[in-house]
């Protein structure tokens, strides 16, 4: 389910510095813990604690990592990934975010165009 616009501008008023938001995935600290959001953005991956109780109200930033930091793989049952030594569980619809936030990291990681001649 995409994140609603009223959510993500909570976040971008709490994050403050401007940056576009790229992907925002949520997820919750491994094996039990609050509820975060793991924002990815042009400078920077930022993660932002939304409770234990709700999914959709930003309340601080908990963590700020370089953009060149990867996110996954993503992996396990239920799926996680490892950032900065904390492994964070994520719905598996949003592993398609996680893996597009890292393939913008490998400029080359794009598939080839299917019909170059056109």
């Amino acid at each position: 389910m995409p994140i609603p616009q009223a959510v993500r501008e909570q976040v971008k008023a709490l994050l403050g510095d401007g940056d576009p938001i790229r992907y925002i995935v949520p997820a919750v600290y491994a094996p039990v813990g609050p509820n975060v959001m793991i924002v990815v953005s042009d400078a920077a991956i930022t993660v932002v604690t939304s409770g234990y109780f709700s999914r959709e109200r930003p309340k601080s930033v908990v963590g700020r990592y370089p953009r060149s930091t990867r996110l996954g793989p993503v992996d396990g049952m239920p799926p996680a990934l490892r950032l900065s030594g904390q492994f964070y569980q994520v719905d598996d619809e949003y592993i398609a975010a996680v893996n597009a936030a890292d393939a913008e990291l490998d400029g080359d990681a794009l598939p080839d165009d299917p019909l170059p001649d056109l």
